[in-house]
């Protein structure tokens, strides 16, 4: 009789990373049926899979270690939607994790997005930046609720407060930025002006894939 278990995604570990460090990570939440690691494979940060033997464990594991500063990489572990995990090559579904979130339109890992007027335009982003890279790179500064990345390199960043978005500016404005496959760039990060290239209307750039949503999200609001 086979077994249900329940896996997570762990990505951005620091280079060195050994299957111990994962269990001792994780094993906090509850029992650990498997940890697959990838290293050495790919460019970039390796990343692993975790399964727990219970649903709820899994969950608690994300909630309590995305975003942990681990030897000084911010994890990010995320659980599936539908579709899972393997792109076929060892690795997590582009769909799921790169660009535009779990699915196209969808929420982030248990919701969809909080919208707000204090958006900032962040231009400079390497090919391989994604929206959850963005977000990351970008709640250095204060709660983000919304963040979507462009073709052309340009992103646009809502933060739930007015002053995270001015302490934004100075903070991260010329700073480097590192995507999720190793590529890193210095950005520009400025105020969205009324009337500015990246409005608040459909005008936006073709996205890379789909929108990014913040997690903690409970609604949506409509767009003019």
């Amino acid at each position: 009789m086979s077994r249900t278990t329940h896996k997570i995604y762990v990505g951005n570990l620091p280079p060195d990373t050994k299957t111990r460090d994962i269990e001792n990570l994780f094993s906090k939440y509850g029992p650990i049926a498997a940890i697959d690691l990838k290293a050495g494979q790919r460019r970039g940060p390796p990343f692993a899979f975790v399964e727990f033997e219970d649903e709820l464990d899994a969950s608690d594991a994300v909630r309590g270690r995305d975003g942990y500063n681990f030897d000084g990489y911010a994890l990010r572990v995320e659980l599936p939607r539908t579709g899972g995990f393997n792109n076929g090559n060892g690795g997590p579904n582009p769909n799921q994790f790169r660009r535009g979130g779990f699915n196209r339109g969808g929420g982030g890992a248990s919701g969809p997005s909080r919208r707000s007027d204090f958006r900032v335009i962040v231009t400079g982003l390497p090919p391989t930046g994604s929206w959850q890279d963005l977000k990351d790179h970008m709640r250095e500064a204060g709660d983000v609720g919304y963040a979507d990345v462009f073709r052309d390199g340009t992103g646009v960043v809502e933060f739930l407060r007015y002053e995270d978005m001015k302490y934004a500016i100075r903070r991260l404005d010329d700073s480097k930025f590192r995507s999720h496959e190793g590529e890193s760039s210095y950005i520009r990060v400025r105020e969205e002006r009324a009337g500015g290239s990246r409005s608040r209307s459909r005008s936006y750039g073709s996205p890379r894939r789909g929108r990014s949503y913040d997690s903690c999200s409970r609604s949506i609001s409509p767009r003019r």
